[in-house]
């Protein structure tokens, strides 16, 4: 008879139905809002975002243009997420200030790095500076890290430590890694962890304290791993290529990586980060377009929060999105790279 279906086969079915909702199969990732903040400067770019003593604090910089000599650092802050003031501007004489990210140190501190841009009489010099805060209001005076024309980007800590990566602004393409233990000396522990054409880079920890990087490239992004002392590292390449990368891992131990995603096209996404089979799996892209990137994650009271820069609503503006992510399973996992990820 037409319609008929056995009842062992019901059965199964819905004891399928059952195991795919219990292990989150079949749920996407929803958007849960997303908010233009702000839109003041000609050009807002290059995001970074950070919880500190109870409050939100995101970081841009605003400029005449992407490219414009004149950047400057505006800091917002938020107590509850909804309502966001200024809460200050970072500058540096005669320097263009770029690509603004926050870290909190062990000793409950709140760092702000940024690479100024310096014109003199033999072209561009770049210069990673910190400040320190320790109430995310007032801020130290600039401290020059890293060398000269070396980029540091997102500084990370780790038992105790500070990571950062820096990649070369010259002719001669390498990364090298720097570390330190108290977030102001810093000092190279691989001078050149790679050498080739390679940018923007994140740090992450996994078991054993093995150091993982994804790296902006101008193919597919680069994916590196090493071990205690990090000295040597191993490197391929991943599916995907991924400008201004950043990863967070989630209480469940899975890998989330955003990123300007370039395909058809490019736009600011997320993605599962599968660093033992070295694949991106996007699962969501943001309402992005044009001048894209630089992606800030927190993850907060269960929720996904990201910033982000823009220009598909006119000039590049700074926006907040907050993503509610499919569940994997209750119990906390940490990251293990000898184990097969599950997305």
């Amino acid at each position: 008879m037409r319609g008929f279906r056995p009842p062992a086969l019901l059965f199964c079915l819905a004891f399928v139905v059952v195991l795919c909702a219990a292990a989150g199969i079949g749920e996407k990732a929803e958007i849960i809002e997303v908010r233009k903040l702000w839109t003041a400067a000609p050009h807002s770019a290059f995001t970074d975002l950070a919880r500190y003593q109870q409050r939100w604090y995101l970081v841009f910089r605003e400029g005449t243009s992407r490219v414009s000599g004149d950047g400057i650092v505006r800091i917002l802050s938020s107590g509850d997420g909804e309502r966001w003031r200024s809460a200050g501007t970072l500058f540096y004489n005669g320097g263009d200030l770029r690509d603004p990210t926050l870290a909190v140190s062990p000793s409950n501190t709140l760092m702000l790095s940024a690479t100024a841009a310096i014109r003199n009489d033999t072209g561009v010099r770049y210069q990673t500076l910190i400040w320190y805060s320790a109430d995310g209001r007032d801020w130290s005076d600039p401290v020059q890290v890293g060398d000269p024309n070396l980029q540091l980007w997102r500084v990370s800590w780790h038992e105790r430590r500070a990571f950062a990566v820096g990649y070369s602004t010259t002719a001669e393409k390498y990364l090298r890694l720097y570390t330190s233990k108290d977030g102001v000396f810093f000092k190279a522990l691989a001078d050149q962890m790679y050498t080739g054409d390679a940018g923007k880079s994140a740090l992450f920890t996994g078991e054993e304290d093995t150091l993982h990087c994804v790296s902006q490239h101008e193919g597919s992004s680069l994916f590196g791993v090493s071990r205690p002392p990090y000295r040597g590292w191993t490197w391929r390449k991943l599916d995907t290529r991924i400008a201004s990368p950043n990863v967070l891992q989630l209480p469940d131990g899975r890998l989330v990586i955003a990123g300007r995603f370039h395909a058809e096209e490019s736009r600011t996404a997320l993605g599962w980060l599968d660093p033992k089979a070295g694949t991106v799996t996007r699962f969501l892209t943001l309402p992005s377009g044009g001048d894209t990137s630089s992606p800030g994650l927190v993850w907060y009271d269960g929720i996904l929060w990201v910033s982000y820069h823009s220009s598909h609503e006119g000039k590049a503006s700074i926006y907040l999105a907050k993503v509610k992510v499919p569940t994997l399973e209750t119990r906390k996992r940490t990251f293990d790279p000898n184990k097969p990820f599950e997305p």
